[in-house]
């Protein structure tokens, strides 16, 4: 199994135990917090299904129809996934209000607390698994379907409050606590939305980027200048075209090794999938 897939089913399997355990345990005991925590739950196996498909799609060499490869699956993906965790949100947040004004009371019990921990514990243990394996793979899908699981833990942890207040004699804790979720949902989704659609319209990197690739054609021997270096985004990888000048005095066969080593340095730094470099002899 690729690595990156590891976290895909564990966060497929993860989720499908915890909903259904707060699903069940919410309806028993009337708990629209742990009901919504639980739907939540399980709407992140519908992503976390979505973001397997995508980092298959975006594996997938270059070919005749997509010469610049497939990369720009997966941000697409991790779009719809944060799509989908926001229409999440507005539905959690729509039962919470309803509960709120039906001015209905809930008993908390040791079990509903104990499903509220559990979560917690394991969704932050699913949290930092997908952002190790995110991170070191640079995958928007596996860093997006980690905030969703930052998402549960924060959730959860509203819920446990929520429950732990109606416990002790403050009315409407619950339902409150469900709003509260929703919008900490809310704000997860619209920052995975933003994210990747600056990845999907090909944005600029970050300013200090340039500096980053400027030193590190200076450090080519012969390159005495860097100009119009232009760089953008093809899915999560990016794209850097620069010009190097040299001295007039070098050879056509010297000319060609530094365009490579600029080329073969650039292509090493982090996130940078292809390097044009153009080389202008100044006088």
């Amino acid at each position: 199994m690729d690595e990156k897939e590891k976290p895909i089913i564990v966060s497929i399997v993860g989720n499908i135990f915890l909903g259904v355990i707060k699903i069940i345990v919410g309806y028993i005991y009337s708990s629209i917090s742990l009901i919504s925590d639980g739907v939540h739950s399980l709407s992140d196996v519908l992503t976390s299904v979505l973001g397997y498909i995508g980092i298959k799609l975006a594996s997938k060499p270059a070919d005749k129809s997509h010469p610049l490869g497939h990369s720009r699956f997966e941000p697409l993906i991790a779009f719809l996934m944060g799509l989908a965790l926001f229409f999440t949100a507005c539905e959690i947040g729509k039962f919470a209000i309803e509960r709120l004004f039906s001015k209905e009371v809930i008993t908390v019990n040791i079990i509903m607390l104990t499903v509220a921990i559990i979560s917690i514990v394991s969704k932050e243990l699913m949290t930092q698994y997908s952002l190790y394996v995110g991170k070191k793979l640079n995958s928007q899908i596996l860093i997006a379907d980690a905030y969703h699981h930052r998402s549960d833990v924060l959730s959860s942890i509203v819920v446990l409050i929520g429950l732990l207040l109606e416990k002790f004699g403050v009315s409407y804790g619950d339902a409150i606590a469900g709003i509260i979720v929703s919008i900490m949902i809310a704000k997860v989704s619209i920052e995975i939305i933003i994210t990747n659609i600056n990845y999907l319209t090909g944005s600029s990197p970050p300013e200090d980027f340039y500096e980053i690739v400027k030193k590190e054609a200076l450090s080519v021997d012969r390159v005495i200048g860097v100009h119009d270096i232009k760089a953008h985004y093809v899915g999560p990888k990016i794209y850097v075209e620069l010009h190097v000048e040299v001295p007039s005095n070098i050879s056509a066969k010297e000319m060609h090794d530094i365009e490579v080593d600029v080329k073969k340095r650039l292509e090493k730094l982090d996130n940078v999938e292809k390097a044009y470099v153009h080389v202008d002899i100044v006088d």
